[in-house]
């Protein structure tokens, strides 16, 4: 009988001798993961591996660890952190409240969207100024049929904001100073011109984004990994707010009213002849 084979560059196993279901080895891009890369490479290495199919430089390393840190926590105002956060007050399971991260972070307003859309726009623009300015200042959104309502800001800025958000120049300064020469720095030298275009402050999709180009992801790769970095946050403040519970959670606590309250509990329990 012809055994059925799943076609992947990236993955290989060897089978165990008494066990098909079980790899005896398993390589990654040609690397042997529990014999030649388990204790040897950092995970910043490992994630670039897996979707890049190459070890990546030191620099590329360094800039792919910054990032998992930079976003690692996005904090309760995020939409997605706070999805999650709802999950976990309200005594769901540990899965359920990584997709409640995942639905609202994978949009256009700070999601994951936003980041592939602004991939998008450094394949048109690159290192060409006026071609930024006119994307920008008129920005057309994707005209395939999408699971997004159509954004309402130009992909990569905060339609909230009234100036860049500390943490945001934060994060370009330092990944700038990683990779030097490419989108990063590029952003770093016109993010002033490029917010007057957009008509409002970098947000950090944007950062992110540009840090994404330098190491060569495909729009698609950084939409991906943009969703998996975030969730650490997402996870801890959904499994926080779980064991505080919903009274001590401002989202609910005011909206929960009983109109026919019936008093306290009576000590004595309830009997047949009582009712």
């Amino acid at each position: 009988m012809q055994k059925e084979k799943i076609t992947t560059k990236i993955w290989f196993e060897e089978e165990e001798p008494n066990n098909p279901f079980a790899a005896k080895r398993s390589y990654c891009s040609g690397y042997d993961v529990y014999g030649d890369l388990l204790g040897k490479i950092s995970w910043s290495e490992y994630i670039y591996l897996l979707f890049k199919l190459e070890k990546p430089q030191p620099w590329q390393a360094e800039l792919l660890e910054a990032i998992a840190i930079a976003i690692a926590n996005p904090g309760p105002r995020d939409l997605s952190v706070r999805g999650a956060m709802n999950g976990g007050v309200g005594g769901s399971t540990a899965a359920s409240c990584l997709m409640a991260a995942l639905a609202p972070g994978a949009g256009k307003n700070g999601g994951a969207r936003e980041v592939y859309q602004v991939m998008r726009l450094w394949q048109q623009c690159q290192f060409d100024l006026s071609t930024w300015q006119q994307k920008l200042s008129n920005y057309q959104d994707e005209e395939e049929v999408e699971v997004w309502p159509a954004s309402e800001h130009s992909p990569g800025f905060d339609p909230y904001g009234a100036s860049c958000a500390t943490p945001v120049l934060q994060t370009l300064n330092h990944l700038a100073t990683i990779c030097p020469d490419g989108s990063l720095a590029y952003l770093s030298t016109h993010r002033e011109q490029l917010e007057q275009a957009a008509d409002c402050p970098l947000a950090m999709t944007g950062v992110i984004a540009a840090a994404f180009t330098d190491l060569e992801l495909t729009d698609e790769q950084a939409e991906m990994l943009f969703l998996l970095l975030r969730l650490p946050g997402a996870a801890v403040h959904s499994l926080e707010q779980k064991k505080l519970g919903w009274r001590k959670y401002p989202f609910f606590g005011e909206g929960l009213t009983l109109t026919n309250d019936p008093g306290p509990a009576s000590s004595q329990p309830i009997t047949e002849a009582s009712l």
